[in-house]
């Protein structure tokens, strides 16, 4: 939950000068901290009349200065302001309606009480009262919540202010003078009655707010569906209502101002642009998305598709952003953006930079890919802006050269970090944390920070943590994209007898014209010869889209190569992705690609194609419209580079089926060994499920294989891993080593790719006793998958468990492991590294524990405390299915917590994993305070964050 204003905190931000109320909150505030004596509440003498008429008086004095209170302040000072006005009117309108109430007794009657009544003096009953009804925080309007939520979160705090009033009045001498009547009806009286009329005051209260300060109208416009729009262009104009633009900026603040408006670029700032399609700009072809919102709580799983198929769906996502950066959790907590590959997150911070850079805001985007990893949150703004500027600039000397404008971070990329191989799960927390050291500075500032959807299941969700997810087009939003780029290609692809892409031909390829970028990547491949337009051809697949695009676009720059030369061409472009892979970054500089690119494309030899007998390899390769230039270079779009590693693998395999079918039935070709050099060389470096988005693609490009070829690869395949841990004497292509990694660990990447490839390229299920015959085949097996645990790194290893299913089967009593399939294990790298690497006893208790769980079969609670105990301490067992075992049993009625204490204790005494593993069985259900409870005093740098006070 993010900090809300209690009426004493709105006092304090409005500069209240009404004496009576200042000393009656300070006295509340006193004795809530010191209690009664030391508050020296004696001195206190007003009542209950006196404070609604001060009360009453001051929200009707605030309503009228409304102007007064939002000019000549910055932009986070109007905030607060707006806040503690929304605070002090909810309360003045519960004591308008107090005042008003029938009820058996008047405000004067009990302020007419004795001054000790049963026991307790009067005003020390009144002090507490005040605690009550004035420090506490209330609701706040917040542009994700409809007005309607808002003001039920009001009338509940209208009842707890009832609930108080009632508490007090039963402890006063009034009370005995009450009829039995009256006393067993005061509580009804004082729910309905106030809370009721207070309500209806309040909306009329709100609706002035909302006619003075356009903030809170905003806030309102987010419940409604506006006009279709393009590139945030009503973000510009609902800032405008809010204040005048700025002028007069300092330099560093001017150019940094200029910089982000980036809305005369295209709509794709590639590297060379296409010369036959013109690319709408930015500010023109970006449509507004449409997007789904949430707080994400700890139990929260936005990674998954189902689970936002139940959040609310934002009608004006451009009011949402206003309203946003307008309100106190801006500054409070990030805000998280999702979506999928290709859904606008990278445009959509670009435009809003754009729409910012003229108001009272301060954009600042950092694109994640482009600065130190492993950086702070202000090293990382500080390298942006220094990348920008050109010059090195203190964030501190920027905010205070900004003069009162809010710095609005936006950092672009998140998930790059995630997947880059840097421990970075908590940096949304990190985020957060910079916010509260910066507003403890006085400098507040509001942050965005974006990610593709699929890896939000490995962030830590900090308080109050509000996110967004991107929602694909609808059918009216790729009819007006279409219609964008109807009118900006026209005339032009007229010259060539050729129309643009109508909508009807792009819906009928589903979800591939619902994702912006690739609803542009299919005109752009429609505009080449309007083959989307011919016929009714089955929907493309993205893999394929990808590949006509590379080669189309290829072959045009090129002038015309043949199949060869095109093949050659996408070598080496699948060589940049492959190298950008290995080092686990989204950028690469022209060293690497000038040592990295001969080494694979041409065996390590220079081709000496240019009169200096000399190839700038960097150049080649970059040169095309598919990069981007970024502190070195990037592909248009990170899933070009996923695509084209996918493609490298599959040619390498191609290459390898090729060479052995050559080979035929000669003599010397049944003893020799697979020629598997390029194979090696292109998946010896990094698991290629660390990208799940490659996985994909490989197996797309496997369903146009036909199905003698993929079982002759498959084939090949199986013979490579049996022999891929042997030592090889010789081998082409060993200077391509984009990262110097130990022979073990290129050994366990092959092998881990092998069997994942044998598991793409099969169209049944694969049994581990006919990957690796022989008597000790689970020995084996499990001798692979523990040389994969340790050394494929997190991202591997997590990517390859959640791409290579595997289910533990017993058929005849013989066990075996099967890799492969829809049906999903249930039990991910328990099964794969730990059920296979045991005795036939740990096995079977393991066996016990899925019936137990994922059947569901009745098993005692102590029985099933004992399978979890000698799995954690004989088989070492760390996996989710733990952590949702302990959280089940946790939860049941009647769970004897003592027993499954020691349990967690000894998840926990792993320092190096203790912080996941801390997130992991919180999302399991078991409470927090638990695992502090259990935590040792002594904190290690990997430990949680410290417990809240």
């Amino acid at each position: 939950m993010i900090e809300t204003p209690s009426y004493a905190d709105a006092l304090r931000t409005l500069g209240c000068k009404d004496s009576r109320l200042a000393k009656v909150i300070g006295f509340a505030a006193a004795a809530e901290r010191t209690g009664w004596p030391l508050a020296g509440g004696q001195q206190l003498v007003t009542g209950l009349a006196d404070m609604r008429h001060s009360i009453v008086r001051y929200g009707e004095d605030i309503a009228a200065r409304m102007s007064e209170l939002r000019g000549g302040v910055d932009r986070h000072t109007r905030t607060q302001r707006l806040a503690a006005a929304h605070a002090v009117i909810v309360v003045s309108a519960y004591f308008e309606a107090l005042g008003e109430a029938k009820l058996p007794f008047t405000l004067e009657q009990l302020d007419r009480t004795e001054a000790i009544s049963r026991g307790v003096p009067t005003p020390e009953r009144f002090a507490r009262l005040m605690a009550e009804l004035l420090l506490e925080r209330l609701p706040t309007p917040e542009p994700h919540l409809p007005y309607g939520e808002t003001r039920q979160a009001v009338e509940r705090a209208y009842l707890r202010m009832s609930e108080a009033m009632a508490g007090y009045v039963g402890g006063l001498s009034i009370w005995d003078e009450l009829t039995v009547d009256d006393q067993l009806l005061l509580p009804r009286m004082l729910a309905e009655g106030p809370p009721a009329h207070a309500l209806r005051i309040y909306d009329e209260d709100y609706r002035s707010l909302a006619l003075d300060s356009h903030e809170f109208g905003v806030r309102s416009l987010v419940t409604e569906r506006p006009q279709p729009a393009t590139a945030l262009s009503r973000v510009a104009w609902l800032l405008a209502e809010l204040a005048p633009p700025r002028v007069g900026d300092r330099p560093v603040i001017h150019l940094a101002r200029m910089a982000a408006n980036a809305l005369d670029q295209p709509l794709l700032l590639a590297g060379k642009l296409p010369e036959d399609v013109y690319l709408p700009l930015l500010g023109e072809g970006y449509l507004t998305p449409r997007c789904r919102v949430a707080e994400l709580t700890r139990e929260a799983t936005p990674a998954l598709r189902t689970w936002w198929e139940s959040r609310r769906l934002l009608p004006d996502t451009e009011a949402f952003l206003v309203g946003h950066l307008t309100s106190l959790r801006a500054t409070q907590a990030p805000l998280l953006v999702l979506g999928e590959p290709g859904s606008g997150k990278t445009k959509l911070t670009e435009v809003l930079a754009a729409r910012l850079a003229r108001s009272e805001f301060l954009p600042i985007r950092v694109d994640l890919q482009s600065v130190a990893a492993r950086a702070s949150v202000t090293e990382q703004i500080e390298q942006a802006v220094g990348a920008l500027l050109g010059d090195e600039v203190e964030y501190a000397e920027l905010v205070s050269a900004a003069d009162g404008a809010l710095p609005v971070i936006l950092l672009d990329g998140f998930d790059e970090l995630v997947q880059g191989g840097v421990d970075r799960y908590d940096y949304l927390a990190q985020v957060q944390a910079f916010q509260q050291r910066e507003a403890g500075l006085g400098r507040p500032v509001a942050a965005i920070v974006t990610s593709r959807t699929v890896v939000a299941d490995r962030i830590r969700f900090p308080d109050g943590l509000l996110a967004l997810e991107l929602q694909p087009f609808e059918d009216d939003q790729v009819r007006q994209w279409l219609t964008i780029w109807d009118q900006a290609n026209r005339a032009l692809l007229a010259r060539r007898d050729l129309k643009p892409l109508p909508a009807e031909a792009a819906l009928a390829h589903g979800e591939m014209a619902r994702q912006p970028l690739l609803l542009l990547l299919l005109a752009l491949y429609d505009a080449g010869g309007n083959a989307l337009q011919r016929g009714t051809p089955a929907p493309l697949k993205r893999s394929r889209l990808y590949e006509v695009l590379l080669r189309d676009f290829t072959e045009r720059e090129t002038g015309g190569a043949r199949r060869v030369l095109i093949d050659q061409e996408l070598v080496m472009l699948g060589t940049v992705a492959l190298s950008m892979l290995a080092r686990g970054r989204q950028v690469i500089t022209d060293e690497s690609l000038d040592r990295d690119l001969p080494a694979l494309c041409h065996g390590g030899e220079d081709d000496g194609a240019d009169e200096h007998g000399h190839v700038d390899w960097a150049r080649r390769a970059t040169e095309r419209f598919f990069f981007v230039r970024r502190n070195g270079h990037a592909f248009l779009h990170s899933t070009f580079g996923e695509f084209l590693v996918a493609w490298l693998a599959m040619y390498a395999l191609r290459d390898l089926d090729r060479r052995r079918r050559h080979a035929g039935d000669e003599p010397l070709a049944l003893v020799q060994s697979v020629d598997d050099d390029l194979l090696y060389a292109v998946t010896s470096h990094s698991c290629l499920a660390e990208r799940g988005a490659t996985v994909g693609f490989i197996l797309e490009l496997l369903d146009e294989v036909p199905s003698a070829v993929r079982a002759r690869c498959a084939e090949l395949l199986t013979g490579l891993l049996r022999r891929s841990l042997y030592e090889r004497s010789r081998r082409h292509f060993t200077g391509f080593r984009p990262v110097r990694h130990t022979l073990t660990r290129r050994l366990a990447a092959y092998s881990a790719n092998l069997t994942l490839l044998i598991a793409c390229a099969s169209e049944e299920p694969v049994t581990v006793s006919s990957l690796l015959p022989g008597p000790d085949y689970l020995e084996r097996w499990a001798s692979f998958t523990h040389l994969w645990k340790g050394q494929l790194g997190e991202e591997g290893w997590q990517g390859l468990v959640t791409a290579l299913s595997a289910q533990r089967v017993v058929e005849g009593g013989k066990e075996d492991v099967v890799l492969g399939g829809t049906r999903p294990s249930g039990m991910g790298d328990v099964v794969v590294a730990v059920a296979t690497g045991h005795s036939p006893r740990h096995r079977r208790l393991l066996d016990l524990l899925l019936r137990a769980l994922g059947e569901g079969r009745a098993l005692p609670f102590r029985d099933r405390v004992g399978i979890l105990e000698e799995l954690l301490r004989t088989a070492a067992v760390r996996s989710p299915a733990m952590h949702q075992a302990l959280g089940a049993l946790w939860a049941e009625p009647g769970a004897d917590h003592a027993a499954l204490r020691p349990l967690l204790q000894t998840l926990l005494a792993d320092p190096a994993g203790r912080m996941a593993t801390w997130e992991q069985l919180v999302k399991a259900g078991i409470p927090e305070t638990e695992l502090w409870d259990l935590h040792d005093d002594v904190r290690e740098p990997t430990d949680p964050p410290a417990a809240p006070q």
